[in-house]
Parts: C-alpha cells; structure tokens; sequence
C-alpha cells in the first residue's frame, strides 16, 4: 500500500485527497492530524535523499507519495494511480454497506 502524507492545510494535497479518497490502495496519513503522524513523516524526511533538494528549496515536501518499494515522489504526476478493485464495497463479504 502506498502512503500519502498530507495535511488539510496544504492547497496542494487538497487534489491528492480528494482524488484518492477511499481508494484502499493508498493510505492517507494528515500529517497535522497528530503528532505520531508528524514523526514518521519527518523521520522520513530527515532520513530519505528524496527529500535534499524539496529541503534545499525551502518546501516541506507535501504531497509526498511513499511506494512500496521505498520509493518517494513528490507529485501525482509521478505515480500510476492504482484503481479499487471492482466491486470494493464496505462490507468484508463484498456486499455493500
């Protein structure tokens, strides 16, 4: 599952949000939500050199997408948007809600 740290005052995650909303394949982690989300974001940040140059611009880095395989990006634009599944619904045996 891909993570997507975000925070509801950023103009720029408002997309991503609503674009990805409820999309099981991504998570969506408000970074100003509560603290434990701001840690691991900016472990991440601190820790990743994806993040030198959004660091070396002054930007937070948000919307910031981290892949399954470790990988960060930085826009929409660079990831392929993975569909829910047909027939996602709710309920755990597929029926709706």
């Amino acid at each position: 599952m891909t993570k997507v740290f975000v925070m509801a005052t950023c103009p720029d995650c408002t997309q991503v949000k609503a674009q990805l909303a409820g999309n099981p394949n991504y998570e969506l982690i408000d970074i100003g939500e509560h603290v434990r989300n701001l840690r691991q974001f900016l472990a991440l940040r601190d820790n990743n050199p994806a993040f030198d140059e959004v660091k070396d611009h002054g930007y937070v880095g948000i919307p910031c997408f981290l892949l399954e395989d470790g990988s960060v990006k930085f826009s929409m634009d660079d990831i392929v948007i993975e569909e829910a599944p047909e027939g996602a619904a709710c309920s755990l045996d597929g029926k709706g809600c």
